[in-house]
């Protein structure tokens, strides 16, 4: 799940922990900048379209394989959960080797997975490939952000990384949509194959185009200093309820979009797969709930803007139980414009938050992002499975619910931050 976020808020990971010193910089070069971000672009591209082709597959995966929805979910969930595992190790791997051969090392491994795994014999095998393309992939979300910042310095920064995150955003919402297209002629195999052709074209424009570091120094991996902060951060009492937020709301919103497919294609609705697979565009919703409500906590203040963006998740989440397709969809849009404000301000808060070390606290929070993206957006399915759309709304709105509670605690705290904020033993 790509999200989309303002200049303030990210959902791509962080600059890696403990970052290497910088060499002097050299002068501007505005032709190897534009270079960098165009290469980034393609970065955000290949990446997120890979991340997320599968979940407009789950409902051809279930019928190809006699599989349940919930076993089918797992193509999503195995992805998002080893990259959510995978993201502090290699973005601690790229200050020792370098940030450009991490970036093209995940890259071409994720191209020739994705290539590979259409001609999967069997469900299992297709799951296995697609974990390990989850690993493969964390190697660009990890890093992207420290090589743009330590690349391009402040100047341009701000516009550079909008575009990066406009890759990822385009390229979560082509990963979908493709294959949602292809099916509407072909069988699942197919589908994927054109999204993996797709990514393997983004794949070759960026290592063409991506150039090597110029301003980034190797360092000694320091692992001691690393786990202090991250330890540091989790003692927190502001951090970790917005930790567990993004968990919570990931989680809920994933499992929602997993399963949604499977209840279009099927009575009463017997939408088509492609017709189905056209409602993630929902997704640009997001876009415009993001900007808007970072203007308004600055305005407002944070847990308002949460406590409105739960609220307005939980809001559409009951107008998709009815069997109406025009009020379910309204649903739909109201849940990810909901989602995507609360993600934006969580997200932003950790960085205002932290710290210390706020590269370390912000891959906390994609981690427990993609975590929740993958544990709780696949052990919904097992609601879906027993008790269809209505034990899945009920599973989300139990971790909405307890989303609406952290916020609570959060806006008590922030009253009186300093009876709640230990002292970190570590600054990295």
């Amino acid at each position: 799940m790509t999200p989309p976020t303002t200049p303030d808020t990210d959902s791509t990971p962080p600059p890696s922990a403990g970052g290497a010193p910088e060499r002097p910089q050299p002068p501007v070069d505005r032709a190897h900048d534009r270079r960098i971000t165009l290469a980034l672009f393609a970065a955000g591209l290949t990446t997120f379209a890979s991340m997320y082709s599968a979940q407009a597959l789950l409902p051809s995966l279930s019928t190809a394989f006699g599989a349940t929805p919930a076993h089918a979910a797992l193509a999503v969930s195995l992805t998002t959960g080893l990259l959510a595992v995978a993201i502090v190790p290699v973005s601690v791997l790229s200050n020792r080797f370098g940030r450009t051969r991490v970036m093209q090392v995940s890259a071409v491994t994720t191209c020739v997975i994705g290539l590979l795994l259409p001609f999967s014999p069997s469900l299992d095998m297709l799951l296995a490939g697609r974990a390990l393309q989850g690993i493969a992939l964390a190697g660009v979300p990890a890093v992207a952000m420290a090589y743009l910042a330590e690349e391009l310095g402040t100047a341009g920064l701000g516009a550079a990384m909008g575009i990066y995150i406009s890759g990822t955003s385009i390229g979560g919402l082509a990963g979908r949509l493709i294959p949602a297209l292809t099916l509407e002629a072909a069988t699942w195999r197919w589908a994927a194959l054109a999204v993996a052709i797709v990514a393997a074209g983004c794949t070759a424009w960026f290592i063409r185009a991506l150039p090597e570091s110029r301003r980034f120094t190797p360092s000694p991996l320091q692992f001691r200093t690393l786990t202090t902060d991250l330890t540091g951060h989790l003692r927190d009492r502001t951090l970790l309820p917005l930790f567990a937020l993004a968990f919570l709301l990931a989680g809920g919103f994933t499992a929602t979009y997993n399963f949604l497919g499977f209840r279009l294609t099927s009575t009463p609705f017997e939408l088509s797969e492609a017709t189905a697979g056209s409602v993630f565009l929902m997704y640009l919703a997001g876009t415009a709930s993001a900007t808007l409500s970072g203007r308004l906590a600055d305005r407002i203040g944070r847990t308002r803007v949460l406590a409105f963006a739960i609220a307005t998740m939980s809001t559409g989440l009951l107008l998709t139980l009815p069997d109406h397709l025009p009020t379910l969809l309204l649903g739909i849009f109201l849940c990810t414009a909901g989602f995507f404000a609360g993600h934006a301000v969580a997200s932003g808060w950790v960085s205002a938050a932290a710290e210390g070390n706020r590269a370390a606290a912000s891959s906390l929070y994609v981690f427990a992002y993609y975590l929740g993206n993958s544990v709780l957006g696949a052990t919904a399915g097992l609601a879906f499975g027993h008790l269809g759309w209505p034990g899945l709304t009920t599973s989300v709105a139990t971790l909405l619910a307890l989303a609406a509670a952290l916020t609570t605690i959060l806006s008590l705290r922030s009253r009186h931050p300093a009876r709640h904020r230990p002292a970190l033993v570590s600054g990295g």
